[in-house]
């Protein structure tokens, strides 16, 4: 009886996360309330929010295979009414997977959200005892099942220390580009136009999550940095006192080497609220180097005022710095 009891809450929590997702992709209607009642119903247990964002995931894969969306009238032309959406959705989603898995992966022991605001840093500990270390206003989400360890990267950037497991990989999935440990600490940066993928210890392998670009394999080994844009991946070395320093955000620490000053404000934005300006050009292509803590934006432009000869003016929230 308990089996039968669980299978059927099992397909509850399919059918309202495939409900919910139809609504809010494919009704055309979605209403400040209906937004409140989906929060509500997503946070309420884990098996909720693992079983939609699984399914927003897929559905985010099937909306960038265009071939395989045409299709779905096809797979089912009654797209009228709510159940016949539903339908297609699970259609397609058997499609995209090549018929595996569709029910295996609503199974999920232990899930969640985790992230930071401006400036902030959290350490999430898994339980085999991984960790996944996040950056300033990065955002994740987890879904630990038997057999299986996945991460999304929705934005920013996090450490990854993990556990190496052949019976349990571990994937980080951000945008359309899949990690898989093979053994590893490694660090994942996604912006809106690139990802950066840096392996300190062990190595990983990089791939289109869609499938799609198989020429666009690599497997990264310690000190090589990859960087992935639409339809190119590049791989480069850095020594390890390189890395150590583009981790410095750890410890708390921005580190410049003949840095354009434009840049390096660029960098301190990400972590203050208190936000740092350089408007003109020329100043920008300025070089600057050191060490500084993340928090003080004032210790920053002081040093860009005495290193590079500038001036800099206060305004609220904003530190100017010009000629």
């Amino acid at each position: 009886m308990k089996e039968a009891s669980a299978a059927a809450s099992l397909e509850d929590v399919r059918r309202a996360a495939s409900e919910w997702l139809v609504k809010r992709h494919d009704s055309g209607e979605w209403s400040e309330q209906d937004e409140a009642e989906f929060n509500v119903w997503l946070v309420e247990s884990a098996a909720h929010a693992t079983a939609y964002w699984r399914l927003e995931d897929l559905w985010s894969r099937a909306d960038r295979l265009s071939a395989l969306r045409r299709s779905a009238p096809e797979i089912a032309p009654m797209r009228s009414s709510l159940v016949s959406r539903m339908v297609a959705l699970l259609a397609l989603i058997i499609v995209v997977l090549g018929g595996a898995g569709v029910t295996a992966f609503f199974i999920t022991p232990q899930s969640g959200a985790y992230r930071t605001s401006l400036g902030g840093h959290r350490i999430v500990v898994l339980k085999d005892g991984s960790q996944i270390e996040l950056n300033t206003n990065t955002a994740i989400r987890v879904a630990e099942r038997e057999g299986e360890r996945d991460v999304w990267l929705d934005r920013g950037e996090a450490y990854f220390s993990i556990k190496h497991d052949e019976g349990r990989p571990f994937v980080v999935y951000a945008g359309l580009q899949r990690i898989t440990d093979l053994g590893t600490k490694f660090v994942v940066r996604r912006d809106s136009q690139k990802l950066k993928v840096a392996v300190v210890e062990g190595h990983v392998r990089l791939n289109a999550s869609d499938g799609a670009s198989h020429q666009n394999v690599a497997i990264l080994r310690a000190g090589e940095v990859a960087l992935a844009t639409a339809g190119n991946l590049s791989v480069t070395s850095q020594s390890d006192n390189m890395l150590n320093e583009e981790l410095g955000w750890r410890r708390g620490v921005l580190t410049f080497h003949h840095e354009r000053l434009a840049d390096a404000v660029a960098e301190f934005n990400r972590y203050n609220t208190q936000q740092l300006a350089v408007v003109d050009p020329s100043v920008g292509r300025l070089q600057i180097g050191g060490t500084f803590p993340i928090a003080n934006v004032k210790e920053f432009a002081d040093s860009a005022k005495e290193i590079l000869g500038l001036s800099i003016i206060e305004r609220g929230n904003e530190i100017i710095i010009t000629r």
